[in-house]
Parts: structure tokens; C-alpha cells; sequence
């Protein structure tokens, strides 16, 4: 079934995401002669309107005038994950140290779906410290020179000040909210250089590595967190940051292939395997890791970052194994860089180019960050803004919670991309949404 919408490309040029949800609560029925209009949340790069929505607006039968839209529900592509953010460990924190009451009315507009709440619907987090955590630390620290083969002593304790109890809050408002672990770094003495920053893994370790991730399943299920997918590594070829890992493709390959794979087999663990999470730069780095057969019957799909190359590289390795997934997992906010530049290259980069290039997912960066970028680890990153700044009980909503909130609260999990005409000047994708919560 074909549909029209006639739009003006000047005055709707941030208005990208369309949505056919019918659902009661998400797009109000307009008094037309049919019953049914459209509504639509706006923000603006002036910040004159933040996510406000705008009266609906019947549907009309009088001839285009602006530049039209075809959308085609029979059209359709991949189904969708959900919008979200990566929960670090110090985005956890921030949160945790505000007050019950400010959190829980936080946390509820965040995921909750109802009124003006933003519903996200998928989280990162970081197997082990990330970046933005305050300090480094692995599930098996040990002193220098010591190793542990077994992980006799792994234990997610490092997670249970902040992060688990953040976690918690969270799916007792959304217990269907999927959530991806992406590790940093492996335990230092799994690693040719035996510092946390760079270096790569161990090849007598990577057993070992790999029943880590199975134990971190477990025991974030046994917490009662279910982990949807892990990534083999973040950003596998930037060794640089603290934490990091250096992992080349063959290298993956062959952790994916002989070890990680066959151990969450043998565990019988439903947690997918997304190998890459890096730059669009590099396509052949997922390719080499799909291309060989024994690695690829491991693997879900393939995840990107935008901080290199073109946004079509998904669709290109979407193409290439069309029975893989796509996801976007990462982009930054900079602390320097101005909203009226970052809303609208993220919602036509990101939120339309990634999902029309077949990915299920859409994540901003960090969660929270305080009003100095803090925490951090030393040596990661200074400048990384969040959606959020906490300045204790204090809230700014940053670019990235509009950026997201325009997607997250329309595109609901289950959705399905559909087909849409691109007009020149206004980039656009369309859902279709789950038939559950369709209201005609």
C-alpha cells in the first residue's frame, strides 16, 4: 500500500524520522474525514522547540504542493532493536549518586513509553571499565606476574556499587530492554604487554578470554540482567585508549571460530555474537570475519562507529551476507561541538542512514557525563558530552537525548523499516509499527 505525504522541505529540514505508527498513545488521530492524521514532535536547531509535539494535522486529499513522499508498506526491510545509549560505568555512577526521588523520576523519563517520556529501548555497557569509568579494571585483576587459566577469582564486584543497581531501576521500568556488552580489554595478564592500554591477546588466553565472556553472561543473569549480545572487542583497531586491545580480523576469526563460539555453544547461551564495533572505514574487517565459514555459523552480524568513513559501508556488508544483522553501537556528542550542527548530522548520518542501510539499532555514546566530562579513566576521553549532564540532582538533556528521544519513542522494538522515496533535500526513513500496538 502506497502512501503520500506532502512536506516542505525548509520548514520540516530537521524533521527526518517518519513514522506510520497508528498506535493511541504515539501519533494522535487528527478530526479528518477518514478519522486519522498525522502528528509530529519537533526540535529545532535554535532550541526554540525540544521535543514538543505539534497539533495533528488531518490527512488531505488536496494535490502536493511540497516535496512528496512515497512510503510503501509492502516494502519492507529489517526489523528494529531499539535506540539508546551506552550505560558506562561512570554515566552509572552519576546516576546512582543522585537522590532516590530525582533518579526514579529521571530514569522514568528516560524508559518509560507513556506521555512525554522517551522510551529508550537499548543499552551498552562495557564489559569491564571503559573509557569513561574512573578507573581501569578488568573481572580478574591480578598483581604483575600472576595469571589465572581457570578465573578462579572472577567476580563482576566492580559493577555492583553503581552500574547493576542503575540496571535494576532500569528494567523494573522496561524489563525488555535489550542490552549489549562490548569489552575494552581483557585482564592485563592476558595481554603481550601487561598494561590495560593497547597490546593484543595472548594466544595460550584465549580460552581462557573466552569462557570470560561466558562467565559474565552468567553472572549478569544470575543478577538478573539478560545480555542480548556481546561484541567481540570495541574498536579492535584503536589500541590507544585506556583501555584497549589491538585484535585484527584473523585474529578474531580465529578467537570467534575456536574459542568464543564453541564455548557459549557449549554453555548453551543465547547471547548473540557481533564481531567489528568500529569505524565504517574498514568493511573489510567484518567481511574477512564473515567470509570464512567455520566463523562466520558463530556470528549475529557485524557493529559500526561513525568517527571514519560512510555510513552505506552497513549496507555494504549487509549486502555481502544478507542472512547477517547490522548494528550502529557508537557515536560521540563533543563537548566543543554546537547543537545546531549535531542534531541534524546524526539524525540524517545515524538515525535515517544507518537504519536505511540496515541497521537494528541506533546508539549515542555516553549516557551521562558531569558538567566537566567527568569520569574518566586516565588517558580516555575528556571532551565526550553526554545526553546528559548531572551536576548532582541537577539535569541538562544534551544533543543526544534529542537525537535519540525522536527515534526511540516512535520506533518502538519489533518495528519495521518500510519503504519510503527520497526527494532531494529531505532525507527521511519510515516504520511500520508492531501490529500489537497498531490502533486503527
Amino acid at each position: 500500500m502506497f502512501r503520500t505525504l506532502s512536506l516542505s522541505a525548509s520548514a520540516l529540514s530537521l524533521l527526518l524520522v517518519l513514522g506510520l505508527n497508528s498506535g493511541c498513545q504515539r501519533v494522535p488521530q487528527a478530526n479528518s474525514a477518514s478519522g486519522r492524521g498525522a502528528a509530529f514532535w519537533l526540535t529545532t536547531t535554535d532550541k526554540t522547540s525540544l521535543f514538543q509535539n505539534q497539533a495533528a494535522q488531518p490527512w488531505s486529499d488536496a494535490q502536493p504542493t511540497g516535496a512528496v513522499i512515497d512510503i510503501d508498506e509492502k516494502q519492507t526491510f529489517q526489523p528494529i532493536d531499539g535506540f539508546g545509549y551506552c550505560l558506562t560505568g561512570g554515566s552509572a555512577e552519576l546516576l546512582h549518586r543522585m537522590g532516590t526521588t530525582e533518579r526514579k523520576a529521571l530514569l522514568q523519563e528516560l524508559f518509560g513509553t507513556d506521555g512525554n517520556h522517551i522510551g529508550v529501548s537499548y543499552l551498552r555497557l562495557s564489559i569491564g571499565a571503559s573509557d569513561l569509568d574512573a578507573q581501569v579494571f578488568s573481572y580478574d585483576d591480578l598483581p604483575a606476574g600472576q595469571t589465572d587459566p581457570q578465573l578462579t577469582k572472577f567476580s563482576l564486584a566492580p559493577d555492583e556499587p553503581h552500574l547493576i543497581p542503575v540496571l535494576k531501576e532500569i528494567l523494573a521500568i522496561n524489563p525488555k530492554i535489550k542490552i549489549l556488552g562490548s569489552p575494552w580489554s581483557p585482564p592485563t595478564w592476558m595481554k603481550t604487554n601487561g598494561e590495560s592500554k593497547g597490546g593484543s591477546l595472548k594466544p595460550e588466553f584465549y580460552d581462557a578470554y573466552a569462557r570470560y565472556f561466558v562467565k559474565y553472561v552468567q553472572g549478569m543473569k544470575a543478577k538478573g540482567v539478560r545480555i542480548d549480545a556481546i561484541t567481540v572487542q570495541n574498536e579492535p583497531l584503536h589500541p590507544g585508549n585506556n583501555p584497549s586491545l589491538l585484535m585484527l580480523a584473523e585474529q578474531q576469526a580465529e578467537f570467534v571460530k575456536k574459542n568464543l563460539g564453541p564455548a557459549f555453544q557449549q554453555a548453551k547461551l543465547d547471547t548473540k555474537i557481533i564481531v567489528y564495533d568500529h569505524n565504517c572505514d574498514k568493511p573489510e574487517y567484518p567481511l574477512t570475519i564473515l567470509n570464512d565459514p567455520e566463523a562466520k555459523k558463530y556470528v549475529d552480524g557485524s557493529a559500526f562507529h561513525m568517527y571514519a568513513g560512510q555510513i552505506d559501508a552497513l549496507g555494504k556488508v549487509h549486502d555481502a551476507h544478507p542472512d547477517k544483522n547490522v548494528y550502529f553501537t557508537e557515536q560521540w556528542v563533543g563537548s566543543k561541538s554546537k547543537f545546531a550542527e549535531n542534531l541534524p548530522w546524526h539524525v540524517r548520518t545515524l538515525i535515517i542512514g544507518a537504519t536505511r542501510n540496515w541497521s537494528r539499532t541506533v546508539l549515542e555514546w555516553n549516557l551521562a557525563a558531569d558538567p566537566q566530562q567527568n569520569p574518566h579513566t586516565p588517558g580516555g576521553c575528556t571532551e565526550c558530552r553526554g545526553a546528559l549532564t548531572l551536576d548532582g540532582n541537577n539535569v541538562t538533556r544534551e544533543d543526544a537525548y534529542y537525537i535519540i528521544a525522536h527515534a526511540s519513542k516512535f520506533a518502538r522494538p519489533g518495528s519495521v523499516r518500510i519503504g519510503s522515496t527520497l526527494p532531494d533535500k529531505l532525507p527521511n526513513v519510515a516504520f511500520k509499527a508492531p501490529m500489537a500496538t497498531r490502533c486503527w
